[in-house]
Protein backbone atom coordinates (compact mmCIF):
# COMPACT_ATOMS: atom_id res chain seq x y z
CA UNK A 1 0.00 0.00 0.00
CA UNK A 2 1.27 3.47 -0.88
CA UNK A 3 1.87 5.61 2.21
CA UNK A 4 0.32 9.07 2.26
CA UNK A 5 1.00 11.84 4.77
CA UNK A 6 -2.11 13.86 5.63
CA UNK A 7 -1.36 17.10 7.45
CA UNK A 8 -4.19 18.40 9.62
CA UNK A 9 -5.57 14.87 9.79
CA UNK A 10 -7.47 15.58 13.02
CA UNK A 11 -9.49 18.33 11.38
CA UNK A 12 -12.89 18.22 9.70
CA UNK A 13 -11.92 17.60 6.07
CA UNK A 14 -8.63 15.90 6.94
CA UNK A 15 -10.33 13.25 9.07
CA UNK A 16 -12.95 12.44 6.44
CA UNK A 17 -10.24 12.28 3.76
CA UNK A 18 -8.24 9.76 5.79
CA UNK A 19 -11.32 7.52 5.82
CA UNK A 20 -11.69 7.81 2.04
CA UNK A 21 -7.98 7.23 1.38
CA UNK A 22 -7.81 4.07 3.49
CA UNK A 23 -11.08 2.77 2.03
CA UNK A 24 -9.44 3.17 -1.38
CA UNK A 25 -6.36 1.14 -0.50
CA UNK A 26 -3.87 3.73 0.73
CA UNK A 27 -1.83 3.58 3.93
CA UNK A 28 -2.06 6.86 5.85
CA UNK A 29 -0.17 8.65 8.58
CA UNK A 30 -1.31 11.98 9.99
CA UNK A 31 0.38 15.02 11.46
CA UNK A 32 -1.69 17.41 13.56
CA UNK A 33 -0.52 19.45 16.55
CA UNK A 34 -4.13 19.60 17.83
CA UNK A 35 -4.08 23.40 18.04
CA UNK A 36 -7.25 23.36 15.91
CA UNK A 37 -7.80 19.65 15.28
CA UNK A 38 -9.15 17.20 17.83
CA UNK A 39 -8.18 13.81 19.23
CA UNK A 40 -11.92 13.10 19.13
CA UNK A 41 -11.78 13.24 15.31
CA UNK A 42 -8.98 10.68 15.09
CA UNK A 43 -10.71 8.37 17.58
CA UNK A 44 -13.81 8.58 15.39
CA UNK A 45 -11.80 7.90 12.23
CA UNK A 46 -10.35 4.79 13.84
CA UNK A 47 -13.82 3.68 14.91
CA UNK A 48 -15.15 4.08 11.36
CA UNK A 49 -12.17 2.22 9.87
CA UNK A 50 -11.76 -0.42 12.63
CA UNK A 51 -8.03 0.24 12.65
CA UNK A 52 -5.46 2.58 14.20
CA UNK A 53 -4.07 5.59 12.36
CA UNK A 54 -0.76 7.06 13.50
CA UNK A 55 -0.88 10.79 14.25
CA UNK A 56 2.27 12.79 14.96
CA UNK A 57 1.56 15.66 17.33
CA UNK A 58 3.94 18.03 15.59
CA UNK A 59 3.77 21.72 14.74
CA UNK A 60 4.78 21.95 11.08
CA UNK A 61 6.25 25.39 11.70
CA UNK A 62 9.09 23.49 13.41
CA UNK A 63 11.23 22.20 10.54
CA UNK A 64 13.35 19.84 12.64
CA UNK A 65 10.31 18.08 14.12
CA UNK A 66 8.72 17.89 10.67
CA UNK A 67 11.86 16.34 9.17
CA UNK A 68 11.78 13.68 11.89
CA UNK A 69 8.44 12.41 10.52
CA UNK A 70 9.99 11.89 7.08
CA UNK A 71 13.10 10.26 8.54
CA UNK A 72 10.83 7.79 10.34
CA UNK A 73 8.71 7.22 7.19
CA UNK A 74 11.04 7.12 4.17
CA UNK A 75 8.31 5.41 2.12
CA UNK A 76 5.92 8.40 1.93
CA UNK A 77 4.88 8.78 -1.73
CA UNK A 78 2.37 11.63 -1.45
CA UNK A 79 1.25 14.48 0.78
CA UNK A 80 -2.18 16.05 1.22
CA UNK A 81 -1.73 19.34 3.03
CA UNK A 82 -4.72 20.56 5.05
CA UNK A 83 -2.95 21.95 8.12
CA UNK A 84 -3.82 25.65 8.40
CA UNK A 85 -5.79 28.07 10.51
CA UNK A 86 -9.07 28.85 8.74
CA UNK A 87 -11.19 31.34 10.71
CA UNK A 88 -11.86 34.42 8.58
CA UNK A 89 -12.75 36.72 11.55
CA UNK A 90 -9.72 35.54 13.54
CA UNK A 91 -7.47 36.14 10.54
CA UNK A 92 -8.76 39.71 10.31
CA UNK A 93 -8.11 40.25 14.02
CA UNK A 94 -4.72 38.47 14.08
CA UNK A 95 -3.24 38.58 10.57
CA UNK A 96 0.36 37.85 11.60
CA UNK A 97 -0.76 34.66 13.34
CA UNK A 98 -2.28 33.47 10.06
CA UNK A 99 0.61 34.47 7.81
CA UNK A 100 3.13 32.89 10.17
CA UNK A 101 1.27 29.61 10.69
CA UNK A 102 -0.24 28.97 7.28
CA UNK A 103 2.79 29.95 5.21
CA UNK A 104 5.64 28.71 7.39
CA UNK A 105 4.03 25.29 7.76
CA UNK A 106 3.57 25.09 3.98
CA UNK A 107 7.17 26.11 3.29
CA UNK A 108 8.44 23.48 5.73
CA UNK A 109 6.32 20.64 4.35
CA UNK A 110 7.38 21.54 0.80
CA UNK A 111 11.02 21.64 1.91
CA UNK A 112 10.63 18.12 3.28
CA UNK A 113 8.87 16.95 0.12
CA UNK A 114 11.84 18.22 -1.88
CA UNK A 115 14.53 16.88 0.48
CA UNK A 116 12.95 13.44 0.90
CA UNK A 117 11.89 12.90 -2.71
CA UNK A 118 8.09 13.07 -2.31
CA UNK A 119 6.82 13.92 -5.79
CA UNK A 120 3.03 14.14 -5.33
CA UNK A 121 1.47 17.03 -3.41
CA UNK A 122 -2.18 18.06 -3.00
CA UNK A 123 -2.83 21.52 -1.54
CA UNK A 124 -6.03 22.38 0.30
CA UNK A 125 -7.12 25.70 -1.13
CA UNK A 126 -10.44 27.53 -1.14
CA UNK A 127 -12.92 29.34 -3.35
CA UNK A 128 -12.07 32.37 -1.22
CA UNK A 129 -9.07 32.89 -3.56
CA UNK A 130 -11.52 34.19 -6.18
CA UNK A 131 -12.48 37.10 -3.94
CA UNK A 132 -15.67 38.93 -4.81
CA UNK A 133 -15.95 37.45 -8.29
CA UNK A 134 -18.58 38.44 -10.81
CA UNK A 135 -18.11 35.33 -12.96
CA UNK A 136 -20.81 32.68 -12.48
CA UNK A 137 -20.41 29.81 -12.36
CA UNK A 138 -16.77 30.27 -11.36
CA UNK A 139 -14.27 28.19 -13.34
CA UNK A 140 -10.57 27.67 -12.69
CA UNK A 141 -9.58 30.36 -15.21
CA UNK A 142 -11.48 33.12 -13.40
CA UNK A 143 -9.11 35.90 -12.34
CA UNK A 144 -8.30 36.03 -8.65
CA UNK A 145 -9.64 39.23 -7.13
CA UNK A 146 -8.21 40.92 -4.06
CA UNK A 147 -8.51 38.61 -1.06
CA UNK A 148 -11.28 39.56 1.36
CA UNK A 149 -9.32 38.39 4.44
CA UNK A 150 -5.80 37.47 5.54
CA UNK A 151 -6.96 33.81 5.58
CA UNK A 152 -7.92 33.99 1.90
CA UNK A 153 -4.67 35.81 1.15
CA UNK A 154 -2.66 32.95 2.71
CA UNK A 155 -4.43 30.57 0.31
CA UNK A 156 -3.58 32.77 -2.66
CA UNK A 157 0.06 32.98 -1.57
CA UNK A 158 0.10 29.23 -0.80
CA UNK A 159 -1.06 28.46 -4.32
CA UNK A 160 1.70 30.69 -5.72
CA UNK A 161 4.32 28.94 -3.58
CA UNK A 162 3.21 25.50 -4.81
CA UNK A 163 3.14 26.73 -8.42
CA UNK A 164 6.63 28.22 -8.13
CA UNK A 165 8.09 25.02 -6.68
CA UNK A 166 6.53 22.96 -9.46
CA UNK A 167 7.91 25.33 -12.09
CA UNK A 168 11.54 24.77 -11.07
CA UNK A 169 11.33 21.14 -9.95
CA UNK A 170 10.85 18.64 -12.79
CA UNK A 171 9.79 15.75 -10.56
CA UNK A 172 7.40 17.68 -8.29
CA UNK A 173 3.72 17.60 -9.23
CA UNK A 174 0.99 19.41 -7.34
CA UNK A 175 -2.76 19.87 -7.46
CA UNK A 176 -4.54 22.86 -5.93
CA UNK A 177 -8.08 22.02 -4.83
CA UNK A 178 -10.38 25.01 -4.39
CA UNK A 179 -13.43 23.97 -2.44
CA UNK A 180 -16.61 25.85 -1.93
CA UNK A 181 -18.74 25.13 1.18
CA UNK A 182 -18.06 21.70 2.75
CA UNK A 183 -20.94 20.50 4.94
CA UNK A 184 -22.41 17.34 6.46
CA UNK A 185 -20.84 14.37 8.18
CA UNK A 186 -19.88 10.76 7.57
CA UNK A 187 -22.96 8.59 7.01
CA UNK A 188 -22.18 6.65 10.21
CA UNK A 189 -22.55 9.88 12.26
CA UNK A 190 -19.35 8.85 14.05
CA UNK A 191 -17.33 11.78 12.68
CA UNK A 192 -18.40 15.25 11.58
CA UNK A 193 -17.67 18.93 12.07
CA UNK A 194 -16.49 19.78 15.59
CA UNK A 195 -17.19 23.48 16.28
CA UNK A 196 -18.26 24.86 19.62
CA UNK A 197 -18.89 28.32 18.15
CA UNK A 198 -19.25 27.73 14.41
CA UNK A 199 -19.03 30.47 11.82
CA UNK A 200 -20.37 28.23 9.04
CA UNK A 201 -24.08 28.15 8.30
CA UNK A 202 -24.90 24.43 8.55
CA UNK A 203 -23.59 23.85 12.10
CA UNK A 204 -25.34 27.08 13.11
CA UNK A 205 -28.56 25.54 11.77
CA UNK A 206 -28.07 22.22 13.58
CA UNK A 207 -27.05 23.91 16.84
CA UNK A 208 -30.18 26.07 16.69
CA UNK A 209 -32.39 23.06 16.03
CA UNK A 210 -30.94 21.07 18.92
CA UNK A 211 -31.16 23.96 21.38
CA UNK A 212 -27.53 25.05 21.73
CA UNK A 213 -28.60 28.38 20.25
CA UNK A 214 -31.89 30.14 20.89
CA UNK A 215 -32.19 31.44 17.34
CA UNK A 216 -30.28 32.09 14.14
CA UNK A 217 -30.29 34.97 11.70
CA UNK A 218 -30.60 35.14 7.93
CA UNK A 219 -28.50 38.12 6.87
CA UNK A 220 -30.17 39.85 3.96
CA UNK A 221 -33.48 39.17 2.23
CA UNK A 222 -33.25 41.78 -0.53
CA UNK A 223 -30.44 40.38 -2.67
CA UNK A 224 -31.14 39.91 -6.41
CA UNK A 225 -31.58 36.13 -5.98
CA UNK A 226 -34.53 33.70 -6.13
CA UNK A 227 -35.72 34.48 -2.62
CA UNK A 228 -33.59 37.47 -1.65
CA UNK A 229 -31.00 35.52 0.41
CA UNK A 230 -27.35 34.83 -0.51
CA UNK A 231 -26.43 31.93 -2.80
CA UNK A 232 -23.61 29.46 -2.06
CA UNK A 233 -22.39 26.11 -3.36
CA UNK A 234 -22.71 23.53 -0.55
CA UNK A 235 -20.92 20.21 -1.01
CA UNK A 236 -20.82 17.13 1.19
CA UNK A 237 -17.56 16.58 3.06
CA UNK A 238 -17.24 12.98 1.80
CA UNK A 239 -17.49 14.21 -1.79
CA UNK A 240 -14.68 16.65 -0.97
CA UNK A 241 -12.69 13.82 0.64
CA UNK A 242 -13.06 11.57 -2.40
CA UNK A 243 -11.80 14.34 -4.67
CA UNK A 244 -8.54 14.42 -2.69
CA UNK A 245 -8.11 10.67 -3.11
CA UNK A 246 -8.76 10.98 -6.84
CA UNK A 247 -6.42 13.96 -7.20
CA UNK A 248 -3.62 12.05 -5.51
CA UNK A 249 -4.18 8.96 -7.67
CA UNK A 250 -4.25 11.21 -10.75
CA UNK A 251 -0.75 12.45 -9.87
CA UNK A 252 0.57 8.99 -8.98
CA UNK A 253 -0.70 7.63 -12.31
CA UNK A 254 1.07 10.46 -14.14
CA UNK A 255 -2.13 11.72 -15.76
CA UNK A 256 -1.49 15.38 -15.00
CA UNK A 257 -0.82 17.47 -18.08
CA UNK A 258 1.04 20.17 -16.16
CA UNK A 259 3.15 20.05 -13.03
CA UNK A 260 0.65 22.30 -11.23
CA UNK A 261 -3.07 21.94 -11.92
CA UNK A 262 -6.12 23.58 -10.32
CA UNK A 263 -9.56 22.05 -9.71
CA UNK A 264 -12.78 23.51 -8.30
CA UNK A 265 -14.69 21.30 -5.87
CA UNK A 266 -18.35 22.22 -5.76
CA UNK A 267 -21.65 20.71 -6.85
CA UNK A 268 -22.15 23.36 -9.51
CA UNK A 269 -25.51 24.26 -7.96
CA UNK A 270 -26.18 27.50 -6.16
CA UNK A 271 -28.40 27.18 -3.08
CA UNK A 272 -29.89 30.11 -1.19
CA UNK A 273 -29.73 30.41 2.59
CA UNK A 274 -33.50 30.02 2.82
CA UNK A 275 -33.46 26.95 0.53
CA UNK A 276 -30.86 25.39 2.83
CA UNK A 277 -33.04 26.06 5.87
CA UNK A 278 -36.15 24.63 4.15
CA UNK A 279 -34.22 21.50 3.13
CA UNK A 280 -33.13 21.00 6.74
CA UNK A 281 -36.67 21.43 8.06
CA UNK A 282 -38.08 19.03 5.47
CA UNK A 283 -35.52 16.28 6.04
CA UNK A 284 -35.42 16.42 9.85
CA UNK A 285 -38.95 17.52 10.74
CA UNK A 286 -37.38 20.19 12.96
CA UNK A 287 -38.81 23.72 12.87
CA UNK A 288 -35.99 26.25 12.98
CA UNK A 289 -36.20 29.43 14.99
CA UNK A 290 -34.70 31.90 12.55
CA UNK A 291 -35.04 35.64 12.12
CA UNK A 292 -34.77 37.60 8.88
CA UNK A 293 -32.44 40.56 9.15
CA UNK A 294 -30.41 43.14 7.23
CA UNK A 295 -27.42 42.34 5.07
CA UNK A 296 -24.08 41.60 6.72
CA UNK A 297 -20.98 43.51 5.63
CA UNK A 298 -18.57 41.50 3.48
CA UNK A 299 -21.01 38.85 2.25
CA UNK A 300 -20.80 37.97 -1.42
CA UNK A 301 -24.20 37.91 -3.12
CA UNK A 302 -23.79 34.73 -5.12
CA UNK A 303 -21.03 32.21 -5.83
CA UNK A 304 -21.03 28.64 -7.12
CA UNK A 305 -18.61 26.42 -9.00
CA UNK A 306 -18.11 25.20 -12.50
CA UNK A 307 -16.86 21.68 -11.68
CA UNK A 308 -16.53 20.30 -15.22
CA UNK A 309 -12.74 20.04 -15.06
CA UNK A 310 -12.77 17.80 -11.96
CA UNK A 311 -15.46 15.63 -13.54
CA UNK A 312 -13.62 15.22 -16.82
CA UNK A 313 -10.02 14.78 -15.63
CA UNK A 314 -10.38 13.26 -12.15
CA UNK A 315 -13.47 11.18 -12.96
CA UNK A 316 -15.07 12.73 -9.90
CA UNK A 317 -18.81 13.02 -9.34
CA UNK A 318 -20.66 14.38 -6.33
CA UNK A 319 -22.85 11.69 -4.76
CA UNK A 320 -24.69 13.51 -1.98
CA UNK A 321 -27.81 15.62 -2.53
CA UNK A 322 -28.64 18.73 -0.52
CA UNK A 323 -31.15 16.73 1.55
CA UNK A 324 -28.48 14.11 2.32
CA UNK A 325 -26.08 16.86 3.39
CA UNK A 326 -28.65 18.16 5.85
CA UNK A 327 -29.58 14.68 7.05
CA UNK A 328 -25.99 13.67 7.87
CA UNK A 329 -25.30 17.04 9.52
CA UNK A 330 -28.35 16.62 11.76
CA UNK A 331 -27.62 13.00 12.68
CA UNK A 332 -24.10 14.06 13.64
CA UNK A 333 -25.45 16.86 15.85
CA UNK A 334 -27.81 14.38 17.57
CA UNK A 335 -24.94 11.91 18.03
CA UNK A 336 -22.80 14.60 19.68
CA UNK A 337 -25.63 15.41 22.09
CA UNK A 338 -25.96 11.73 23.07
CA UNK A 339 -22.21 11.46 23.51
CA UNK A 340 -22.13 14.52 25.75
CA UNK A 341 -25.00 13.10 27.83
CA UNK A 342 -23.19 9.78 28.23
CA UNK A 343 -20.02 11.58 29.34
CA UNK A 344 -22.09 13.46 31.91
CA UNK A 345 -23.43 10.19 33.29
CA UNK A 346 -19.97 8.64 33.74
Amino acid sequence: MKKILVTGGCGYIGGHTIVDLINNGFDVISVDDLSKGSERMMLGVEQVLHRKVKNYKVNLCNLEDTEAIFNENPDIVGIIHFAAFKSVPESVAEPLKYYRNNLQSLVNILQCAQDFGVHHFVFSSSCSVYGNTTQLPVDELAPLAQAESPYAHTKQIGEDICRNIATVNDDFNTILLRYFNPVGAHESAIIGELQEKPENLVPVITQTAIGKREEMHVFGTDYPTRDGSCVRDYIHVMDIANAHTRALQYLIDGKNQERCEVFNLGTGNGVTVLELIHSFEKVTGQKLNYKLGPRRAGDVVEVYANNNKAKELLGWETKYSLDQMMDTAWRWEVAMKKEAANVGLN
